[in-house]
């Protein structure tokens, strides 16, 4: 189904990262209690390992460009060049400059590297430039295919995904909702696109507070997908984490962990362990028990999922931080104030690297470090 390429490729981001929180767009203009400036013990690198995407050996020396892979030696990078230089960000930025320059009438040549270099940007949370070439993309299809073509429908829908994870959610949900509109024309109401695109307006309603109306969108989506693929598919796996969301919403969180249990099971059973729906299904999962009190099951999923993504994304990520920031949150509950300490600070020098230095996030983890010295302070005096 032309650019779909058998599925979704809007519906994958949304199930990858509809929940995923945008800095830039919740920034934080106060101070931190010690002041302007993060305090310099937070300030030092972090360390990735660095594992061979190849061979899988540790300490790697060689980094491909994009800085999101290394390799023993040439010889493993030769070896996997094939595979990752469909997710290589500078290979595909020099792809699409030579589409450009090539003479005749490519212009669908030109919007499939816009759209592959999107979707890398945009798994990377390089939101601005992941936008231009979205747009440029939907220009090019309008012009070639319509307004009411399949593919301009997945390009809005995509865009508004790109929109909610800025905060830009009265544009995202609009064109949400375009786009959902447009997939029902064409497909008619039983399809894997108008599905997908009832959980991405689902996951907009949610981040907009509408509990209701979001968990009424999961629901028919579920139904759709189990008549599609039945029971056991990564679809519906994703849509039982996304209305476990809206059930802690809702406050009926008791209900939640069995259900984000049973969307891991399903996750890891269809598409493996080593990829990031799963590790989203692991960080909820353990927030979930965290919220809960039991801090032991929450510490085993945020310990698994930090491992994960760690494995399969050696450059710096949000994720990761967010890992980080849970076990240092189990580890503060637990007592075990030293501990929470060091994984504050990472989480922290994480967020500055990857949402910059002013971002809600990195000031979140100066606030909480700068409160666990203070409850050592008062053990201290004790």
């Amino acid at each position: 189904v032309g650019w779909y390429r058998g599925r979704s490729r809007a519906c994958e981001l949304c199930l990858k990262g509809a929940w995923s929180k945008r800095a830039g767009q919740r920034q934080s203009r106060g101070k931190t209690e010690k002041g302007a400036e993060d305090p310099a013990w937070m300030d030092a690198e972090v360390e990735k390992p660095k594992i061979c995407g190849t061979c899988g050996q540790g300490e790697a020396p060689l980094k491909c460009p994009c800085k999101a892979v290394f390799y023993c030696n040439t010889e493993c990078q030769r070896q996997s060049w094939g595979e990752h230089r469909k997710v290589c960000v500078v290979h595909q930025e020099k792809k699409l400059e030579k589409e450009r320059s090539r003479r005749g009438d490519n212009k669908g040549a030109i919007a499939a590297a816009c759209l592959d270099l999107g979707d890398l940007y945009m798994t990377r949370d390089r939101l601005p430039e992941a936008k231009e070439r979205y747009m440029e993309a939907l220009r090019i299809f309008g012009d070639v295919e319509g307004e009411e073509s399949e593919r301009v429908a997945g390009m809005t829908m995509t865009l508004g995904i790109l929109f909610g994870k800025q905060g830009e959610l009265d544009d995202a949900l609009r064109m949400g909702k375009q786009a959902l509109r447009l997939f029902r024309r064409v497909h008619g109401d039983e399809h894997r696109n108008v599905a997908d695109a009832l959980v991405s307006v689902g996951g907009l309603l949610f981040k907009k507070g509408h509990f209701d109306g979001a968990m009424a969108k999961f629901e028919e989506a579920r139904a759709m997908y189990v008549g599609l693929y039945g029971e056991e598919h990564e679809t519906v796996a994703a849509v039982l984490g996304s209305m476990a969301k809206v059930l802690n919403a809702q406050g009926k969180g008791a209900e939640a962990p069995a259900m984000l249990q049973k969307s891991l099971d399903i996750m890891t059973r269809t598409i493996g362990t080593d990829c990031d729906p799963v590790v989203m299904s692991l960080l909820s999962l353990g927030s979930s028990y965290a919220q809960h009190g039991m801090l032991k099951e929450a510490l085993v999923r945020y310990e698994e999922g930090l491992g994960t993504v760690r494995r399969i994304h050696p450059e710096k990520t949000v994720m990761e931080g967010r890992f980080l920031d849970g076990i240092g949150s189990v580890c503060l509950e637990q007592g075990r104030l030293e501990e929470a300490l060091s994984w504050y600070q990472e989480a922290h020098r994480m967020y500055r690297k990857t949402l910059g230095p002013d971002c809600a996030e990195a000031r979140a983890m100066s606030d909480k470090a700068a409160a666990v010295l203070r409850m050592q302070s008062k053990v201290e005096d004790t």
